[in-house]
Formats: C-alpha cells, sequence, structure tokens
C-alpha cells in the first residue's frame, strides 16, 4: 500500500464496518485511530492513512499534510488530483487487504481531511454508506468537477463544527452545508461550542450517529 497508515482491525473474520479516517493538516495517521475502541465497542474497523506531504511544523519535527494549504482556504485543482489519487489507489489496495464490508465504508475527514472525504465521497458516493465531515470546509475546487449523480441524495452526511473555532470560521461550515443542499444532500448538522478540535460532547454525538445510523 504507497499510503504509511495505521489500523485497527476487530477480532474476528469479518467483514467489519468500516471508517476511513482522514487526518487534518499537521498531524499524522496516528491522530484519529483513537476513535476506534469507541464506536461500536471496537468492532468497527479504521483504516487511517497518513498524507502523503511532509512538513515541518518546528525545527526537528515532521508533520503530513494532503495538499499546500493557502489563506483564502482554497486549494490547486492538480494538487486535489492528486491527493484524490493516491487515496483512492490506497482504498483500493485496503478492499483487497483487510476484511472490509464495502456495504458499510464510511469516509470521515477532519478539517483538510474533511476537504478529501468530501471530494471523495461526493465524487463517487455509491461506494460509501456515510461521510462525516469535522472543522472542515467545502471547497469550489471539489465542487468543479463533479457531475450530476442521483446516487448523492441517499448519502448520509454529517457536518460537525465549533463555534469557536480560530482556524475555519464556522461560517465556512454553515456555508459547506448549503453547498451539499444545493447537491441534494441533507446533512445531519452539529454545533459545539468549541475550537477547531473534537470536543466530548461532539464526540459523543459522533459515535452515536455512526453507531445507530450506517452502522445500525
Amino acid at each position: 500500500m504507497e499510503l504509511l497508515h495505521t489500523a485497527h482491525v476487530p477480532a474476528g473474520d469479518g467483514p467489519f464496518p468500516t471508517v476511513l479516517a482522514l487526518h487534518g493538516f499537521g498531524a499524522s495517521a496516528h491522530d484519529l485511530l483513537g476513535l476506534a475502541p469507541l464506536v461500536r465497542d471496537g468492532e468497527v474497523l479504521f483504516l487511517c492513512p497518513q498524507g502523503p506531504m511532509t512538513i515541518e511544523p518546528a525545527p526537528g519535527q515532521r508533520a503530513y499534510a494532503w495538499f499546500p494549504l493557502s489563506g483564502a482556504g482554497e486549494i490547486e485543482p492538480t494538487a486535489l488530483v492528486a491527493a484524490r489519487g493516491m487515496l483512492e489507489g490506497f482504498l483500493e489496495d485496503a478492499l483487497e487487504r483487510y476484511p472490509i464490508d464495502p456495504d458499510r465504508l464510511v469516509i470521515l475527514g477532519f478539517s483538510q481531511g474533511g476537504v478529501m472525504a468530501y471530494d471523495l465521497a461526493l465524487g463517487r458516493p455509491e461506494r460509501f454508506a456515510a461521510l462525516v465531515a469535522l472543522s472542515s470546509w467545502l471547497p469550489d475546487a471539489v465542487l468543479a468537477g463533479l457531475k450530476e449523480d442521483p446516487a448523492r441524495a441517499s448519502l448520509a452526511t454529517l457536518v460537525i463544527h465549533g463555534s469557536n473555532d480560530p482556524m475555519i470560521p464556522i461560517d465556512r461550515a454553515r456555508e459547506a452545508l448549503a453547498r451539499l443542499q444545493g447537491l441534494g444532500i441533507e446533512a445531519a448538522w452539529g454545533e459545539y461550542e468549541m475550537g477547531h478540535e473534537i470536543h466530548p460532547h461532539a464526540l459523543r454525538d459522533l459515535v452515536g450517529w455512526l453507531s445507530q445510523g450506517p452502522f445500525a
């Protein structure tokens, strides 16, 4: 598999409901793996690939990203296509290597990882049982390449954001919600008094939504 990754694989033969979890800018493949034991008591397979772009937040430190950031929050189409291709290849390899139930595959992303989750799920909605965007935004570059697809209307979607997020203002998430509605998607919405993070109350609702929805 081309991308480094971490994985939580439940005991047993499977196939298992699965979350493809995509970290944010400056994090790593370990960032979201801690969610795995919380969803259905660890009975869900989690795959957490690491972004291919290496950054140095401080001398001697290494972190990872999916694409370069700009001040306006937009991305170059070529960077998006490159990241998409790597993730699609990773997922194809994962479907062969891990006991994934393809009918119960959820894509989840935090911040920049949420952009990639939007991109993959909105581009091929029939592949995923659900889409989760945490503290993220939906840029023009994702929408620009989309073709009409009636399958999007049935894509279960959850958007969670903090009202005090200093990095991605909540208005960007509200804009994403409106854009999803324009695509025929009636997303569930969670707004919390938190910053750029997953507050315990948001985590509780996320776990409950997954357990009662796509993994019910």
